[in-house]
């Protein structure tokens, strides 16, 4: 078995890429995705997000493709590190650069590690495993870190000596629902009044929806709904990550994949969401509006996506990172795992103390999330 790097998505033909994507993967793990960010600028250059994905083949042929990337400061990743790097830092020791195996600006669990067809997870994993400390010496890296790994993943990963970071994130479910009333039918009452009360407030100010997929999004649409993004950053007094030209790149390679949830008030745009979708999950990632309206957010990001998973019979919604406001709208919280390798070992014990007591919080909280829930069969009394 060999471990080759490949610098750059674009030195790396499509179809190359693709051949790993024989079992089923999410739209953020194919090649147009990466190479957008790459040719937007997105990522590259100053962004501090190099490209460096991993390839590992048998007798020259294909197992697993690892997209990656070395990384010079740790915003975007959504599985936050700044403290291990201050650790390192107070140590005298360089935390940056690093290698993440991961989806950028992306918080969705999936497939990290791309296999070909008839390929062992398993097998992979461990010569992986084997590489590592050659790769972070030869490349001068201080880690690894393999972000959001998907469920059936996780048992081959913590066979290994990793660290195991947990987090909570917050889906929703379609329980073969006709209609949003007979989702809201299965929550107590307080809680389905709530929310037919903030989606009639919304109604009453004639605000109104419309869907657009692929194909049937504007140039011009696009162009609103990116200022709608930049805005949501500004406000914090930042810039977004994404470029323009990544969105328009995204229309053009893989149109499919979007859809696009408009507000609008007398024919006027007041915000637009950014949603990706398959055919099993509908994933929202991206939001922003030209107007403060309250509940604005809740319907366009949240109940849209509910009425879109429903009308489409899509089973699974990922609303994205952070928001325990969602618990109320019945989003379920999930459990979400990363692994991690550190090349000096002489941090090992306090970052296997760091991930159990982390852990035992996660696994707390996800106790009361869940007591939390709106679902009539939640209720305690």
């Amino acid at each position: 078995m060999q471990l080759h790097i490949h610098p750059s998505t674009l030195k790396l033909d499509q179809s190359h890429w693709q051949q790993y994507l024989s079992l089923a993967a999410d739209p953020f793990s194919h090649y147009a995705f990466h190479a957008a960010l790459e040719q937007s600028g997105s990522v590259g250059d100053q962004s501090g997000w190099q490209p460096l994905h991993l390839e590992i083949t048998e007798h020259g042929l294909p197992l697993a493709l690892i997209p990656s990337y070395v990384k010079t400061h740790s915003r975007g990743e959504y599985v936050f590190d700044f403290e291990w790097a201050n650790a390192y830092h107070r140590y005298g020791l360089e935390y940056y650069p690093k290698l993440i195996s991961a989806v950028p600006f992306t918080p969705c669990a999936g497939p990290r590690i791309l296999l070909a067809e008839g390929a062992d997870l398993t097998k992979v994993v461990t010569f992986l495993s084997q590489q590592l400390p050659h790769l972070c010496a030869q490349l001068k890296l201080s880690s690894w870190h393999w972000l959001f790994a998907q469920q059936p993943d996780w048992q081959p990963a913590q066979e290994q000596s990793w660290h195991q970071r947990s987090g909570c994130q917050y889906h929703w479910y379609n329980e073969h629902y006709n209609e949003f009333a007979d989702f809201t039918a299965r929550l107590t009452s307080r809680k389905r009044k709530s929310i037919n009360k903030e989606r009639r407030m919304i109604a009453e100010q004639g605000i109104t929806f419309t869907w657009q997929q692929g194909n049937d999004i504007s140039l011009q649409a696009l162009k609103e709904f990116y200022a709608c993004y930049q805005s949501t950053y500004l406000k914090r007094s930042q810039q977004g990550y994404l470029t323009y030209e990544f969105f328009c790149q995204l229309l053009t390679q893989m149109p499919e994949n979007l859809l696009l949830v408009t507000a609008s008030n007398q024919q006027s745009p007041l915000a637009y969401a950014l949603f990706f979708v398959d055919d099993k999950t509908l994933y929202g990632r991206y939001w922003g509006c030209f107007e403060e309206i309250d509940f604005l957010h809740f319907e366009t990001c949240y109940y849209q996506g509910i009425d879109y998973c429903i009308a489409k019979s899509i089973p699974h919604f990922d609303a994205g990172a952070q928001g325990e406001h969602k618990l109320a709208r019945g989003f379920v919280p999930q459990h979400t795992h990363s692994y991690h390798y550190l090349a000096e070992p002489g941090f090992n014990d306090a970052i296997k103390q760091y991930c159990e007591t982390e852990a035992k919080q996660i696994e707390e909280y996800m106790k009361w999330a869940k007591t939390a829930l709106p679902y009539k069969e939640q209720e305690n009394d």
